[in-house]
């Protein structure tokens, strides 16, 4: 996998010949959600989403339509990580670099701009992270609720 994102829910795509962007939708499962400590938003994006899987199903005008409005319908992705499979939907795991297939378009014209994933810090990182390190990126904030001692400045 070599440093390569899972993708989820709401990871942001693009067709070469379309004119905006589209959030994709997890359709094919329910179960697995990945980047969230309670799970409910970010489900795991499998190469089994395919049809009408995107919030708006479109990418705005479609070059290859004459302008006319994109109705993307995906075909196939390419590009999965076919070491993870999911239970639910016999799914291969996609990637940041994984690709789709509109019959419109062309093989593999569907990129992915953002995985979707979002970086948070828990209770958890807070505890591990070190002070020193802590103190340096933020010198006024007590993240882990100790008091900090400070000597005043005489003039």
């Amino acid at each position: 996998m070599s440093e390569k994102h899972l993708v989820c829910q709401g990871a942001l795509c693009k067709c070469n010949f379309g004119t905006t962007p589209d959030t994709l939708k997890v359709k094919t499962q329910s179960k697995r959600y990945i980047n969230e400590n309670q799970g409910g938003k970010k489900l795991m994006a499998t190469h089994m989403d395919i049809g009408k899987t995107f919030e708006k199903n479109t990418f705005g005008s479609c070059t290859k339509m004459n302008n006319n409005p994109c109705q993307v319908v995906v075909t196939q992705w390419s590009g999965f990580y076919d070491k993870i499979t999911l239970q639910d939907n016999n799914g291969k795991a996609l990637l940041e670099d994984s690709k789709a297939t509109c019959p419109i378009g062309s093989p593999d014209c569907i990129t992915i701009i953002n995985h979707g994933q979002t970086a948070e810090a828990s209770a958890q990182n807070v505890k591990n992270a070190d002070d020193e390190v802590l103190a340096e990126l933020l010198p006024f904030v007590d993240i882990k609720g100790r008091a900090k001692k400070y000597i005043p400045i005489n003039k």
